[in-house]
């Protein structure tokens, strides 16, 4: 039987951590004999509820040190977003600093290049790269290469996820391989991709913060909080990081075959996905008797003119990822927000589609993804010209799409980033000064 533990933290969250720790602990040391632990947030942006709670963070670095640990903190952000904002917005980089820990910006270090061994869903992408390779981060290679020494807790929130069905343990770790090669063949391949990199990297110990868990995909509307935000009040950890991420899943009531990422890693036999064969320690699962949402609440601006194709279209990329970006907008910032504009994607359109649009008025938009770029993109801008109809490439270049949505939408970065102008490019600048290769919307 594999354990994994789950602790309340109704009587706070020092309290919950020192708890789940000490249990972990007790089966056996969680410091090796370089005593060097990194810690894995799940940092992707600096949005409310997206990102793990510095509560957590900084009790799980308290208990370490105290048993004598030199401990680092890691990230690479999703795209469309710099390590530096985010650890500055979401206060990581100020517990870090009170602490004496040391971060590891991972879209700021040299790379190693690996390869993806399933066959790629397109051979070749228009810009000519190569989809079945992917680059990760210089401390990455050295917790693989030094794993008898070095300790690397993972530290994920409790999400649905609404491309990956959950965010968890698993899925944290795809903020290893750097942000141009994450959007290549981001659609049906990503559950295969998700494993494979757990393959290369499991880590010893996943703890999820539960303190509160979002339904409907990761990055919750802040106006929608009280609808998508679950506050679980838990914390779920073990050194079986599959076994972790099964437990986690059942609190939203999905089970193993709900989640492709978690049924591929259970049939290539890197961890226990049989909740049968789990100790679950602390809590009753059967008290979770709900079944929650991982996708998108359907409800999107009706000035946006949406168009999916009728062939193809994958929710792990080319949809959802436009999807999520433009109702966060529009529902977040509705003075800010202008519709007026398409958004295409998929393949498989209709004939008529330039004929459609025109007579419906609209005459500016995005196009997303290889599919639709490569099946009406070209026609499109011979339509409506160059300057107003953009394009998103990749299976969804978040970076492009935010971007253009931005510029269609009559608003700018400035409007989505809670700090001064000044400081933020203050930020972009050090970021790049240390060779910073994250896509940004700039």
């Amino acid at each position: 039987m594999t354990d994994v533990f789950i602790v309340e933290t109704n009587d706070g969250i020092k309290k919950a951590v020192d708890h789940i720790l000490s249990e972990i602990e007790n089966k056996g040391p969680i410091l090796k004999k370089s005593k060097e632990v990194y810690i894995k947030v799940n940092g992707i942006d600096f949005k409310e509820h997206s990102y793990t709670s510095p509560k957590v963070l900084r009790a799980v670095i308290e208990y370490l040190k105290k048993i004598g640990a030199k401990v680092y903190v890691m990230e690479n952000s999703t795209q469309a977003n710099m390590t530096r904002i985010v650890f500055a917005i979401t206060g990581y980089k100020k517990i870090c600093e009170d602490l004496g820990v040391e971060i590891k910006y991972l879209d700021e270090e040299e790379t190693e290049t690996y390869q993806f061994k399933r066959k790629p869903s397109v051979q070749k992408d228009p810009k000519g790269y190569n989809l079945k390779t992917f680059r990760l981060p210089a401390t990455v290679i050295k917790i693989m290469k030094n794993k008898d020494s070095l300790t690397y807790i993972n530290l994920p929130k409790l999400k649905t996820h609404s491309m990956a069905r959950v965010t968890l343990g698993i899925k944290n770790q795809w903020g290893f391989p750097q942000h141009a090669d994450r959007g290549k063949d981001h659609n049906y391949n990503l559950h295969s991709k998700l494993v494979e990199v757990y393959e290369l990297i499991k880590p010893d110990i996943t703890l999820i913060d539960g303190t509160e868990g979002t339904i409907h995909g990761h990055y919750p509307p802040k106006a929608w909080e009280d609808r998508l935000i679950i506050p679980f009040n838990i914390l779920i950890a073990g050194r079986d990081t599959l076994a972790v991420d099964v437990v986690g899943a059942r609190i939203f009531g999905l089970e193993l075959n709900d989640v492709p990422h978690l049924k591929i890693a259970y049939e290539r036999g890197l961890g226990e996905g049989d909740l049968n064969k789990i100790n679950v320690i602390g809590k009753d699962l059967g008290k979770y008797k709900k079944k929650y949402e991982w996708n998108l609440v359907q409800e999107f601006p009706k000035d946006v003119k949406v168009i999916k194709g009728k062939e193809l279209l994958c929710i792990e990329g080319c949809q959802n990822n436009p999807l999520v970006t433009m109702q966060v907008f529009s529902v977040d910032y509705p003075d800010k927000f202008k519709g007026g504009w398409f958004l295409i994607m998929g393949k498989g359109h209709d004939e008529n589609l330039i004929d459609n649009l025109r007579s419906e008025g609209y005459t500016k938009g995005l196009v997303a993804g290889y599919c639709a770029i490569n099946e009406v993109g070209e026609k499109l801008k011979e339509a409506f010209g160059k300057r107003k109809v953009f394009f998103s490439g990749d299976c969804n270049n978040l970076a492009e799409t935010v971007k253009a949505m931005l510029k269609l939408a009559g608003m700018t970065i400035f409007d989505l980033i809670p700090i001064s102008s000044e400081e933020l490019m203050d930020l972009i600048d050090i970021a790049n000064k240390h060779g910073s290769t994250a896509l940004v919307p700039l």
